[in-house]
């Protein structure tokens, strides 16, 4: 077993440095990648040009709306500049230059809806929240809006091309007629699209929960719908009344199965998909095995107290030809470590430890180092090395058997964004970025390896106006971008 793992990481080392390679050039969905490990390669961004990073007074884009989403990052063949696409609330689609921060074009898919009309929630209005991703064989980009018309609220999928925002013929996508089609109840009043979405093997899936307050009857749904044939629909959802699939980073994949995180259930007396870490299929079959999921062995516990596993996104930590752990974090304050191929079921885990003194709601960030991976989050270290501590954490894993999960450094700042490192080749001068969203309204870098703050800044009056809770920030080209509402802001080096 322990030669297992230690050839695991061997080959998460390099594994990790060619995805950030991958996707160097474009920033196609959530966290740079699949696996939502949040490491962006920029060759030029070192220790010591992170301390001179500035903010671009030239680059002011401006567009109406609340951003909850993530921008992406697109570069057409043969270009040599970059298009940033950003959605919001406002169901509006923007593509902006990268350089110049000029509008390219805009497309509105509707009318969102007005939180007046819902029966709970904290978005107002509700338009596009979770990340859309990009398919780059196609150049299409593919977006779940809530939309209001005469007839009421509907949860849609959206497929525009990149080059103009013109709609793709076949869409958008009614998902409650869509299921209904199936024989399938989808409520669209009770169920919420936070999570971003994800593409794989020729199918994009889109995750939804519930409204905050877990109003209403809603569940947990994925729904994957065919690139080529959008009336070719697969789904799964869970069996219990709730567990919700919303965390910010949505699915993730490790190239060959799905991974969701599922919140609280409620009213159930067995369990029932909530609490958990799913494992899915390209087809969303899944077989109720415990190779395909994992749940605390306190899931009542949890249910009972909203300290759900569904404020974090399950990341896979291995290359997607080997076998290799999944790191999920909770609001329960637990980092669980599982093996991606077995979950194990009900009390699985090869290891639980609490990591945090505050639930874990946010993204994490994963890179090489120390023999092992770093994992960053947004929480209150629960055992920081140091006295420093902080809202930034993070943890270190090694290969054992079982392998092993302690606090590397924690980092102080306010907020409640999502981290992601940079990389100046996918594992050399580690820096890991956080703004401080409804905090501080600041811009962080510390030093991935030891935790030493490299970087803290603003706008003009060093602050980001307008950070929504979760927000994230990606890296493209010699810049890092950080969306708010209606402006986008670009630090340069």
């Amino acid at each position: 077993m322990i030669r297992q793992w230690i050839g695991w990481f061997s080959a998460l080392l390099p594994a990790l440095a060619i995805g950030g390679h991958c996707h160097a050039q474009s920033v196609l969905s959530y966290h740079g990648s699949a696996d939502r490990s949040g490491n962006f390669i920029v060759p030029a961004l070192n220790w010591e040009r992170a301390r001179l990073l500035h903010l671009d007074p030239s680059f002011q884009p401006q567009f109406a709306g609340h951003l909850y989403a993530q921008p992406l990052f697109w570069r057409p063949p043969g270009s040599a500049s970059g298009v940033l696409i950003v959605a919001t609330e406002n169901d509006d689609v923007h593509a902006i230059d990268a350089k110049s921060g000029s509008q390219l074009w805009t497309r509105s898919l509707g009318r969102p809806v007005a939180l007046s009309t819902q029966p709970c929630g904290n978005i107002d209005p509700l338009g596009i929240t979770g990340t859309p991703v990009i398919d780059e064989a196609t150049q299409t980009v593919y977006l779940a809006a809530m939309v209001g018309d005469a007839s009421g609220a509907h949860h849609r999928v959206f497929a525009l091309s990149l080059k103009d925002g013109a709609p793709i013929p076949g869409w958008p996508i009614d998902v409650a007629e869509a299921l209904a089609g199936r024989g399938q109840h989808f409520n669209t009043r009770f169920q919420n699209q936070r999570g971003a979405l994800a593409v794989l093997d020729g199918r994009v899936y889109v995750p939804y929960g519930g409204h905050y307050g877990d109003c209403g009857d809603y569940h947990g749904w994925v729904l994957g719908i065919s690139l080529r044939d959008p009336r070719d629909i697969v789904s799964w959802s869970t069996r219990g009344r709730g567990g919700g699939i919303w965390a910010p980073g949505g699915i993730s994949s490790d190239g060959h199965a799905l991974f969701v995180a599922t919140g609280n259930t409620i009213g159930t007396s067995t369990w029932s998909d909530g609490e958990a870490v799913i494992r899915l299929t390209p087809d969303l079959r899944h077989d109720e095995r415990p190779q395909d999921f994992f749940a605390p062995s306190d899931w009542r516990a949890l249910d009972e107290r909203d300290a759900d596993l569904g404020g974090s996104n399950p990341l896979p930590l291995a290359a997607p030809s080997s076998p290799g752990l999944v790191l999920a974090l909770g609001k329960d304050a637990r980092a669980y470590l599982l093996d991606g191929n077995n979950l194990g079921g009900i009390g699985g885990s090869l290891a639980s430890k609490i990591v945090s003194t505050r639930s874990i709601r946010t993204a994490p960030a994963a890179y090489p180092a120390g023999g092992g991976v770093f994992v960053a989050f947004q929480g209150q270290g629960e055992n920081c090395p140091t006295r420093v501590g902080g809202n930034l954490t993070v943890l270190h894993i090694r290969a054992g058997s079982p392998p092993s999960l302690d606090t590397a450094w924690c980092g102080a700042f306010k907020g409640e964004g999502s981290p992601i490192v940079t990389t100046t080749d996918g594992r050399a001068n580690p820096i890991v970025w956080v703004v401080g969203a409804e905090g501080d309204g600041l811009l962080h870098g510390f030093r991935g390896d030891t935790g030493e703050p490299l970087f803290t800044g603003g706008g003009p009056a060093n602050e980001i106006t307008g950070l929504r809770h979760f927000q994230t920030l990606l890296a493209a080209g010699d810049r890092l971008y950080v969306g708010a509402d209606g402006r986008i802001y670009a630090f340069a080096f």
